[in-house]
């Protein structure tokens, strides 16, 4: 009895010993601990950019369903949202708050490039992670002089060599207006189409008209592209001012060829308030399923969104593209978070987001994913061109891949 009781001593202290470790693997950073994981946003809830706000309430609907769920690895979501109304002072202001005082573990999806823009050097000094940024600027992924920061966004300038390089093909003799926001946004489009046309972009692009997020309205800009002798529209621009565009075009009796850049393609937000017929024949790129196709009725995917949004976000539209990104941006976080483990630092935070493999989201279009790596921080470098048929958007054509780091 007495060697059995020893040999069971031993293995118990063997079992002991052996999970030591187990437990010693949890490593938290401020923001994290047994119970809680706590995430900072700011949001346009009010401003020039309010179209946008329904995608920061998709997302706490997200986690409001997650932590229903039980949390990611037993902990649950402590999501912070301020209204920062696309102002980047406010945005700086309440940044600081969610890192000094809410004391967040990273912030995520803040959204818009000037936003985003204003807090960056601040969160890449306080190594807090500024995860997948709602903006494609080819700033937020430069993990050599902002290792902190991660957009989620198809790069600005990815996507505008897609353009640049479709106008070529089909398009080959145009005279290109150019209508961008002035801004990281507006200016990184345009590197991008210009390096696609290369030496023909001069010859080509008869106009370049910027505005201002405080501009009324770009109806001068619109009028002028047309006096010069413009046949395709480039337009570079977030949805108020995008849905000006396409109205004004309309009321000039203008048929340009007209390409939008994807930030502005909501049928909600930009192609109902433009006007249905006006918006018909607007050319842009996709990388996820749109809730208004119904070759996705099947999917099951969507199936899984549409029962997201019914059950958690009912006031919500179904078939808002904003609503479906917000979804997708947030099971990628959650995938991030799981992947971490107990190791719920922010260095392991970033690790785990760089180091992506194929990761197939419930929204994305078929063959496309998202993959990254310590030198290459773009999420999504797949892109498929599509054409608004006055209901809603239809693809055209394969999936293009940008393999420049932009």
């Amino acid at each position: 009895m007495k060697t059995m009781f020893q040999a069971t001593a031993a293995a118990v202290t063997a079992i002991a010993l052996s999970a030591a470790p187990a437990f010693a693997q949890k490593k938290y950073d401020t923001g994290a601990t047994d119970t809680e994981i706590k995430i900072g946003q700011t949001t346009p809830l009010s401003g020039p950019a309010s179209a946008y706000a329904t995608i920061g309430k998709a997302q706490a609907a997200y986690f409001k369903m997650i932590n229903e769920q039980g949390g990611v690895n037993g902990r649950k979501i402590n999501f912070i949202q301020y209204d920062d109304a696309y102002s980047p002072p406010k945005a700086v202001e309440q940044v600081r708050k969610l890192v000094e005082s809410d004391e967040v573990l990273l912030t995520f999806q803040i959204i818009g490039t000037p936003s985003n823009a204003a807090v960056q050097k601040y969160l890449n000094q306080k190594q807090v992670p500024q995860l997948f940024a709602a903006t494609g600027a080819t700033r937020f992924t430069d993990p050599k002089n902002f290792p902190w920061t991660m957009g989620f966004n198809p790069n600005y300038q990815t996507e505008g060599r897609i353009y640049g390089r479709y106008i070529l093909q089909n398009y080959p003799n145009a005279k290109i207006g150019i209508l961008y926001q002035n801004d990281d946004l507006g200016r990184d489009y345009i590197t991008g189409l210009k390096a696609a046309l290369g030496d023909k972009a001069a010859k080509m692009i008869v106009s370049e008209s910027s505005y201002e997020l405080a501009d009324p309205t770009i109806d001068s800009q619109i009028v002028k592209m047309k006096s010069l002798g413009a046949d395709l529209v480039f337009n570079a621009s977030t949805p108020k001012f995008a849905a000006q565009a396409i109205k004004k075009i309309a009321d000039l009796d203008w048929k340009p060829v007209h390409i939008l850049d994807i930030n502005a393609t909501s049928v909600g937000a930009v192609m109902k308030p433009a006007g249905l017929e006006n918006s018909k024949g607007v050319i842009s790129v996709t990388y996820g399923k749109d809730p208004l196709d119904p070759t996705w009725k099947d999917d099951a995917g969507m199936k899984k969104y549409f029962d997201f949004m019914a059950k958690y976000y009912p006031e919500g539209d179904k078939d808002s593209s904003f609503n479906a990104y917000g979804y997708s941006t947030s099971q990628l976080l959650i995938h991030v978070l799981q992947a971490c483990g107990d190791n719920l630092t922010r260095e392991n935070v970033m690790k785990q987001a760089t180091s992506l493999k194929a990761v197939q989201l419930d929204l994305s279009l078929p063959g496309i994913v998202g993959s990254t790596s310590p030198t290459d921080y773009r999420v999504n470098k797949q892109l498929q061109m599509m054409k608004f048929n006055g209901e809603r958007w239809e693809m055209f054509g394969p999936i293009i891949e940008d393999d420049a780091a932009g």
